[in-house]
């Protein structure tokens, strides 16, 4: 868990690169897992707000029911929650 942001924020950010679809495929089954767990964490510790981001951030990136964002929007969304996510990182690496 502890570098579960860092993992995760490389795998968004290696979707900048032309990667084949099952690459994709798998971040996005990935990050689900990834969001609903983190998302569960935050729910054991009473942060509303995050559990909501992260559970928003699981049904959007969820592999079973496409959301058609365009390639550059996704690179957008990657870029967004890797920043998030390296950001949460260095504010509990310092609690």
């Amino acid at each position: 868990m502890k570098y579960l942001y860092l993992i995760l924020s490389a795998i968004l950010l290696l979707c900048l690169l032309p990667m084949p679809y099952g690459y994709y495929m798998f971040v996005r089954f990935v990050s689900m897992v990834a969001f609903g767990v983190i998302a569960y964490r935050y729910y054991t510790q009473h942060k509303t707000a995050l559990i909501i981001v992260f559970a928003s951030l699981a049904v959007l990136f969820q592999p079973f029911i496409k959301v058609a964002l365009g390639r550059t929007m996704w690179n957008v969304v990657d870029v967004i929650v890797a920043v998030l996510l390296v950001w949460l990182w260095i504010i509990e690496k310092h609690k």
